[in-house]
C-alpha cells in the first residue's frame, strides 16, 4: 500500500480522540489487516519473550487486541485470553480468528477488572491512539490487575521529547489520533506504577515506506 501524501492537524479541543480511534479503526479493519508492512515488524519476536516466562494456562490480558492476528492467536494457542478492542469491527474479525479468546468491545479505560487477576497483560501498538493525559493512568490500572509476578508487554512512546497531540487525516484511508509521549515519560510510568523494567528497548519498524520507532518494554510486578 503507498503512502499518500496526509494532511497532519494538531488535535482540536472539541475532537474526542477516542472517537476518532474507534471510527477509524472501524473504517480500515480490512485495509488494516491487508497492511503489507506489518510482516517486518517485531511484534512476534517480543511476544516469544514474554510468552518464555508463561507458564502453559496464564490468564492474559490484551489491550486493543486488533483483528486478532497475530499476537492473541498465538497467546491463545497455551493461555487464557481476554481481548479488549475499541473498534467493533477489529472485535468482529478478532471473534473470527480466535473463537477460543473472550472478546470485549471496551475503552481500556473504562474496564472494571478485578485486583490481581492476571499473569499478563498485553498493549501493543495502543498507547499511542491514547491521550497522553490518560497513559499514566491506565498504566496504574494495568500495575493494580496483575498478580504478583505478572508480566507486562507493551510498546509506547520512543520520542525524544513529547510532541503535540495530531490527527492525520488520512491513514490507511481514514483520520487517524496519535499521541507523540516522550520515551522518558513513558518510562516514568512504567517505574511510577511500581512495575522492574527488565527489558526496554527502542526499536525501528517500516510504515508506509518511513521509519518510525517505538518504545518496547518488558516489565513485571515485584513477588
Amino acid at each position: 500500500m503507498q503512502r499518500r501524501r496526509a494532511t497532519i492537524r494538531r488535535l482540536p479541543g472539541r475532537e474526542d480522540p477516542k472517537r476518532i480511534v474507534a471510527r477509524g479503526y472501524d473504517a480500515i479493519a480490512l485495509r488494516y489487516a491487508e497492511w503489507k508492512d506489518a510482516s517486518g515488524w517485531p511484534t512476534m519476536r517480543w511476544l516469544r519473550e514474554l510468552l518464555e516466562r508463561l507458564p502453559d494456562g496464564s490468564r492474559v490480558l490484551e489491550l486493543g487486541c486488533g483483528r486478532g492476528v497475530p499476537a492473541t492467536r498465538e497467546l491463545a494457542k497455551r493461555h487464557e485470553v481476554v481481548g479488549v478492542d475499541i473498534s467493533s469491527s477489529q472485535i468482529a474479525l478478532a471473534r473470527h480468528h480466535v473463537p477460543e479468546a473472550t472478546l470485549v468491545h471496551a475503552d481500556a479505560l473504562e474496564l472494571d477488572l478485578p485486583p490481581e487477576s492476571y499473569d499478563a497483560v498485553v498493549s501493543i501498538y495502543m498507547f499511542g491512539h491514547i491521550p497522553p493525559s490518560e497513559q499514566g493512568e491506565l498504566v496504574d490500572r494495568i500495575a493494580a490487575w496483575l498478580r504478583a509476578g505478572g508480566w507486562l508487554l507493551t510498546t509506547m512512546g520512543a520520542r525524544d521529547e513529547d510532541v503535540p497531540e495530531v490527527v492525520e487525516d488520512d491513514w490507511l484511508g481514514a483520520p487517524m489520533y496519535f499521541a507523540g509521549v516522550g520515551r522518558e515519560r513513558s518510562l516514568g510510568w512504567v517505574e511510577a506504577a511500581g512495575l522492574d523494567v527488565e527489558r526496554c528497548e527502542v526499536v525501528p519498524q517500516v510504515e508506509h515506506g518511513e521509519e518510525v520507532r517505538f518504545l518496547w518494554v518488558l516489565a513485571r510486578k515485584p513477588q
